[in-house]
């Protein structure tokens, strides 16, 4: 080929780095995601406690329903706060824990567990005292988890390192890991399926089945018109998986025996912690712009009762299905601080 004069080689240029920003320009337009059309929620605020700290951003939350006591991450301030619901008072600050992301109480042993992001170790609590058990070393950038009761064993997804790290939950020790084969969303226990795990595995739009006796994945379903798989809940009475897409603001509803993608509804943009109300049949779905979308299970088929903004940084939710209240921790309430938030259905 004749090489270019210089001036034209300029102008060129000039052109390729224009129709380069252009088409930057047009892809975030394309994929950018506009909120839903507002319905309003079922739900009214019956309660806003001051939570101590900075207003940095908090991660999952986990709830003792019998004691009510629910522990919030406060992945910026690297600490576990633990609340008392039924008094409405905070019981104590766990610190130590550097980027907490998930954390995950397990009323039958009197034990939270927790994920230091930071450190890449999950963290053994005692549910009594807050005392730190011990600290087991897990895979990179461990995020969600899951309790396995029949083998006693805690299940830490680790997003970045593409695998699940299993735990021994009464000692600690690691009794072995699972390669998911790209990034790791959230992991579920699957009681009514044979014991099974199921992980999303984000980066290839799909949701891994794990047996967990041979620590093999058995099957991929695969998650089509999903965008990075992340947020996890199951229905397991009725055999459906619900995920979270946060890529294109998607939720999908996976029937667990046919392994099928039944139902596709539009959430908030960025979704992220999910929680099903097992005794009302009720799903929520906080997403990382605030918004909210409540859906009712009736006959396998999820229909949206609620969808808005219900504050800035309410991206977690926790439910107790037995008095259908649901919290969400924010890092910046009404008067600037940190706060946790309390609603009940109105129908």
């Amino acid at each position: 080929m004749t090489p270019l004069p210089r001036p034209r080689i300029l102008i060129a240029l000039a052109a390729v780095l224009l129709l380069a920003a252009a088409g930057a320009v047009a892809g975030v337009l394309l994929t950018r995601t506009s909120e839903p059309p507002r319905r309003a929620l079922p739900l009214q605020r019956i309660g806003r406690l001051i939570l101590p700290g900075d207003n940095s951003r908090f991660d999952y939350a986990s709830l003792d329903p019998g004691r009510g006591l629910l522990f919030i991450a406060h992945l910026g301030a690297s600490e576990v706060i633990e609340v008392d619901v039924h008094t409405g008072r905070v019981v104590r600050t766990i610190t130590g824990l550097p980027d907490v992301h998930g954390v995950l109480v397990v009323p039958a042993l009197h034990r939270v567990y927790a994920t230091a992001t930071g450190t890449d170790e999950m963290a053994t609590l005692d549910e009594n005292t807050g005392a730190v058990l011990r600290r087991t070393p897990t895979g990179a950038y461990p995020d969600g988890l899951a309790y396995d009761p029949v083998r006693d064993t805690v299940w830490t997804t680790n997003e970045s390192g593409g695998s699940e790290t299993v735990i021994d939950a009464a000692t600690g020790t690691v009794r072995g890991t699972v390669d998911l084969g790209g990034d790791a969303g959230n992991v579920a226990y699957d009681p009514a399926g044979s014991g099974q795990l199921l992980v999303d595995v984000q980066s290839r739009n799909q949701l891994a089945v794990i047996d967990p006796a041979t620590l093999a994945v058995t099957r991929r379903i695969p998650l089509p018109g999903c965008d990075h798989d992340h947020g996890l809940a199951l229905a397991p009475d009725d055999r459906l998986a619900f995920v979270a897409c946060d890529g294109n603001a998607r939720l999908l509803t996976v029937d667990l025996t046919t392994r099928r993608v039944i139902g596709t509804e539009a959430v908030g943009s960025d979704p992220d912690v999910l929680a099903y109300d097992s005794a009302a049949h009720r799903l929520y779905v906080s997403a990382e712009s605030g918004w909210l979308t409540v859906l009712d299970n009736r006959g396998h088929r999820l229909t949206v009762s609620g969808r808005a903004h219900l504050a800035d940084g309410a991206h977690v939710v926790a439910v107790d299905s037995t008095t259908h209240r649901s919290y969400y921790p924010v890092p910046q309430g009404s008067d600037g601080h940190p706060a946790l938030l309390t609603y009940q259905p109105t129908h």
